[in-house]
């Protein structure tokens, strides 16, 4: 069989993997990477020869590096390379007979019915882990991937009837996705990633795919303090559930964590920083109560469990300064939640690659959050900046070239109580590779000041 890979990725690789040496590929990827497989008389690879823009993949313009993809027997696609192959191969072309996703395999061939499939734009990782940890609190064999941990058919042939699996779910993996699992959760959702959708409605319509395809027996959890999460939801024809609020998880005027009848843990007690954090606590103990009828365990993993990496992760505390990397804040919305975590005085480095988002309720979070120093960087500084001083907030730093310029600089400004918080409201594409880049060094950083 002639398997045509279309993304060079954690899916593509994967699929590499799980279809074996015996078949023939086409490898297909928008820019040359260093791990291909070494070229044979099996194996061909396929790439853009010109350095391609900053941003996404899946806008790019030249498409000659697909070219032969629909002489293969097979097309294994990667999430984001969905919207360029559209650009060639229209919704009734005959390829898509033929293609399929690393997540189309899983569904249709895992063993276990018990899956849980979380989507949101922000917190979707956290809560993820905190599902996993909880289900492993009760003793339950627990698998965790998607767009977190491995790729799905990295572990689907170790998957038992009686395991759980916990997913992941990215609006590009969701996107015309046919599948639903039993316990569907849709947390906050904000505007996102409008540089890969069209509008916020194509966003919205792929989100809905996690809950879309559910039955009777299923169940729907969402966020009910926002809208977009209820009407998400209400695409299920399944048990819908809210949480932060009955009967679902909450947080309680006294500040107790309780589900039902039951107090959990008292929100002073949690490890994981800031108020996003109770929503996706409760989201976790509302879709593990539902999923087992139990949260037996939560308190000891709750008190314990202090955030995934980059996510306001506390970096060292420096002369009395701490530094906290929140490089995983791509989006304003969720600089503006980081912003509210801390109450102490702020030295806050925004901006990065332009995703045409709305950044008017960043600024106002700035003005009115206790913060010293703006660092604006990269493609948005301009326009964060513009912004700011319309609001008569001046104390900004502009023109920083990389991470050890920009350290220096929010250091030179910090003294002993405050929060230096890389938090930048954008993707980092133009100055960094990705976020997780961007936080690696302002991390390495940071330890090196002295």
């Amino acid at each position: 069989m002639r398997i045509a890979i279309v993304g060079w990725g954690v899916e593509g690789q994967s699929a590499y993997r799980y279809f074996g040496s015996d078949n023939e590929y086409l490898i297909v990827n928008e820019e040359p990477r260093e791990d291909f497989p070494p070229e044979s008389d099996r194996i061909k690879v396929q790439y853009i020869k010109t350095e391609r823009a900053p941003g996404l993949t899946g806008n790019v313009t030249d498409t000659s590096y697909l070219d032969g993809i629909q002489d293969c027997d097979k097309i294994v696609y990667s999430p984001t390379a969905r919207k360029v192959l559209e650009k060639v191969f229209p919704d009734d072309n005959p390829i898509w007979q033929k293609a399929t996703t690393d997540r189309h395999i899983f569904f249709e061939n895992v063993q276990t019915k018990n899956i849980i499939g979380i989507t949101g734009s922000k917190g979707k990782g956290t809560t993820s882990t905190l599902v996993a940890k909880l289900l492993e609190a009760q003793g339950k064999k627990v698998f965790l991937g998607g767009n977190i941990g491995k790729s799905v058919l990295d572990f689907m042939h170790e998957v038992r009837a009686e395991d759980w699996v916990v997913l992941e779910l990215a609006n590009f993996q969701l996107y015309k996705f046919p599948y639903s699992p039993h316990v569907a959760v849709c947390l906050m959702i904000t505007e996102e990633h409008l540089d890969w959708h069209p509008d916020m409605e194509d966003y919205i319509q792929a989100k809905a795919n996690l809950f879309r395809h559910q039955k009777a027996d299923d169940i729907a959890i969402y966020f009910a303090k926002n809208e977009n999460s209820k009407r998400i939801a209400g695409y299920s024809a399944g048990k819908k559930v809210p949480y932060y609020e009955q009967p679902g998880a909450l947080v309680r005027d006294d500040g107790m964590v309780v589900i039902g009848e039951t107090e959990v843990i008292s929100k002073n007690e949690v490890k994981l920083l800031g108020e996003h954090n109770l929503q996706n606590i409760c989201a976790a103990l509302t879709t593990v109560f539902e999923a087992t009828g139990s949260v037996d365990e939560a308190e000891a993993v709750l008190s314990s469990f202090s955030g995934l990496e980059h996510r306001l992760e506390f970096v060292r505390e420096l002369e009395g300064v701490k530094y906290y990397d929140d490089s995983f804040a791509t989006t304003p919305e969720a600089a503006v939640v980081a912003l509210k975590a801390f109450l102490q005085p702020k030295i806050v480095i925004l901006g990065g690659h332009d995703k045409g988002l709305d950044f008017t309720p960043l600024a106002d979070e700035v003005v009115k959050s206790n913060v010293k120093q703006v660092l604006a960087i990269g493609q948005t500084a301009g326009k964060i900046t513009e912004l700011l001083n319309e609001r008569g907030f001046t104390d900004i730093t502009g023109g920083l070239a990389g991470m050890p310029e920009i350290v220096a600089a929010a250091s030179e400004h910090a003294k002993a109580g405050d929060v230096v918080l890389l938090s930048t409201g954008c993707a980092s594409f133009g100055m960094f590779k990705d976020y997780k880049e961007r936080g690696d060094l302002f991390k390495q950083t940071v330890q090196e000041l002295s």
